[in-house]
């Protein structure tokens, strides 16, 4: 590189209406390359006029510099004679570009004057002839190069995508690829001064990603596709997922999030629910055999310190890699949501998110974790995200899926006031009961899945929320339809989930909601055939998709907001579990000496969940007990509910 300057350009800055000025001007380059001669002939070709008042030159000319205008003109110089067979000076000029470790400063100085020198030429840049030329400059990393060189690389790189638009894929595609640092950076990030260079880099890389997109208004509809196209698979480990995220994050709070934000959030959401679905739920909920299925409240078993989140991690199938790469993009997505609340702009991107949410959440029933952001994005706006949410899911009705959300955030979001959950609640009760006075002769489970779904989201909610709700009068008046809704030929406290229905009936009775007839005592199955007909294969009448997060860092960000069971303050006293168990639950059955003895244990199963104390005649019925799926309890709920 330093052969290609020393011996074409004059290190002395003269005025540039020197460079034509005389013979003897070009007697001062005797001796010098073949380069500085095609570059004396170019100029005294073109004039010092043309150089003035070519477009392509007023990048570096205005610095008034002999020694710029000059590499300018040598470049050009270069990059033409490929074309006519010569290509002595090109090759001389692509060797120039190449920048060996440990080199000094004057070869750093000499690689910022060409790529200076090459944005003021990027016109005479051609795609086929030049190909190596653009190769060696799109093979460049900012990882690997000086704050200034930097500076010079980025200019190019503006240069040729905003230069008709050839170069604007190459250009994109490379300033994406700096959103994940290479291995040496990443096993470096502790040190202060890899942070620093890191920080530079990603401003430099967004910095013209943003410029690029304002000169060229068709750079947004071309970014988005290869941001998707370059997203980190979930089994890439180091969490780079989360680097290129925290990106993205940086891209949608830009311009460019006015463009493409629905489209960000799409592919943050995808992921979320990628990396949710990898890992197997079941066998870490249920691994524990001394806790049955793991069916003790989360909040008590946070309570006993690191053994709950241990057990997490040692039962996730995918590796550590893999939770942990959940919970911190869980945790950089609440961040983001939490800075656009600060903007003002939450409820815009709202929409967005919700646009993600329901393609890629809402019909995934395996999903413990991901389904989270919406629930926090909620609590930072209630009036605005919470309310629309509730809405927008009711009027989804045609889905059960989105009953299900409804029913499991109307119990468990502490931040929504009960006025607005007995709105939600009357116009459920209404569609029912509209329901019931449409329906026909057929009375299979299967054949009204929305119906049972809708009644099981009501007592579900009640479960949670009838004590503050038949406090208030207008409230209560409300759902006074849902005893004829309960009691019609449909039957669905037979069809619902024993465990909501027996917790239901239980309140609704101790707190005088309606008179409980014998009618609705049922036998105490596990979940029945019914239930599971009206569910369906994904057990939709299981589904409370908002149970406690199984996230420890993601957790801390939900559970000020959330309801958990041990937080509700049911209609009855605890004083009174075995009269109204006994009463309700198992038909008037005498308990046995056996239960007697075991009754210890009941009560303890009893505190976990919302499920009440059974008594059962034998201890197969008991075991049929404690095989519940966790997912049925509602976990861990608010203050007087």
């Amino acid at each position: 590189m330093a052969g290609l300057l020393s011996s074409s350009l004059p290190r002395l800055p003269l005025p540039l209406f020197a460079l034509g000025a005389s013979s003897s001007h070009h007697s001062h380059f005797k001796g010098n390359s073949s380069l500085t001669d095609s570059l004396f002939y170019l100029h005294k070709r073109m004039g010092a006029s043309e150089v003035l008042t070519d477009p392509s030159s007023l990048y570096v000319v205005g610095n008034g510099e002999y020694s710029d205008t000059y590499t300018m003109l040598t470049v050009r110089n270069a990059l033409a004679s490929v074309q006519n067979g010569e290509s002595d000076r090109y090759e001389e000029l692509v060797q120039s570009m190449q920048i060996i470790k440990g080199a000094d400063h004057a070869v750093w100085a000499d690689l910022v004057t060409i790529l200076n020198a090459l944005s003021g030429s990027v016109a005479c840049i051609d795609i086929i002839h030049h190909r190596k030329l653009l190769s060696s400059v799109f093979g460049m990393s900012l990882w690997d190069l000086k704050p200034h060189v930097m500076d010079a690389l980025v200019g190019l790189l503006i240069s040729l995508a905003a230069t008709s638009g050839k170069y604007l894929d190459s250009c994109l595609n490379m300033l994406i690829g700096h959103f994940v640092p290479p291995r040496w950076v990443i096993d470096r990030l502790s040190q202060r001064r890899v942070i620093d260079q890191k920080t530079d880099v990603l401003s430099w890389v967004h910095g013209a990603i943003l410029k690029i997109s304002l000169l060229v208004p068709l750079a947004p509809s071309r970014l988005l596709p290869m941001l998707a196209q370059q997203m980190p698979k979930i089994n890439k480990k180091d969490n780079v997922v989360v680097m290129y995220v925290e990106n993205l994050f940086k891209l949608e709070s830009s311009p460019i999030g006015q463009v493409g934000g629905s489209m960000i959030f799409m592919m943050v959401m995808e992921r979320l629910r990628d990396l949710d679905l990898e890992i197997d739920w079941d066998d870490i909920l249920q691994d524990d055999s001394s806790r049955g299925m793991f069916d003790m409240e989360l909040e008590d078993t946070m309570n006993e310190g690191e053994e709950f989140w241990n057990l997490m991690h040692q039962n996730t199938s995918g590796g550590n890699v893999v939770f942990e790469s959940l919970d911190k993009l869980m945790v950089i997505s609440f961040d983001h949501l939490e800075s656009c609340n600060l903007d003002g702009r939450l409820d815009q991107v709202f929409e967005k998110l919700f646009g993600a949410f329901e393609n890629f959440i809402l019909n995934t029933y395996k999903s413990k974790v991901s389904q989270f952001l919406m629930f926090y994005a909620c609590s930072l706006d209630p009036e605005n995200c919470g309310v629309k949410f509730a809405t927008t899911s009711l009027d989804l009705l045609g889905k059960m899926s989105a009953i299900a959300y409804l029913a499991s955030y109307l119990a468990r979001g502490k931040f929504l006031p009960v006025s607005f959950v007995a709105s939600m609640l009357k116009r459920l009760v209404d569609e029912c009961a509209d329901y019931c006075g449409a329906c026909n002769d057929d009375i299979r489970p299967e054949a009204h899945q929305i119906f049972y779904s809708g009644c099981q989201a009501i007592i579900y909610v009640l479960c949670f929320r009838m004590r503050s709700i038949l406090n208030v009068p207008l409230f209560r008046s409300q759902l006074i339809p849902l005893e004829s809704v309960l009691m019609h030929r449909l039957n669905p406290l037979m069809v619902c989930l024993p465990s909501v229905v027996a917790e239901f009936l239980k309140q609704a009775k101790a707190g005088g909601m309606f008179v409980v007839s014998d009618s609705f005592i049922f036998d105490d199955l596990l979940e029945s055939e019914l239930s599971r007909a009206f569910g369906g294969p994904e057990r939709l009448d299981t589904f409370f998709p908002f149970d406690s997060c199984l996230l420890k860092s993601s957790n801390s960000y939900i559970s000020p907001n959330f309801i958990y069971w041990s937080m509700v303050r049911p209609t009855y006293e605890e004083d009174d579990d075995d009269e109204e168990d006994a009463e309700i639950i198992v038909n008037g059955d005498e308990e046995s000496d056996e239960e007697e003895e075991e009754g210890d244990l009941d009560y303890s199963m009893n505190k976990m969940s919302i499920t009440p104390k059974h008594s059962f005649k034998n201890k197969m019925e008991r075991d049929r007990l404690l095989k519940m799926p966790s997912m049925i309890r509602p976990s861990t709920s608010p203050e007087s509910l």
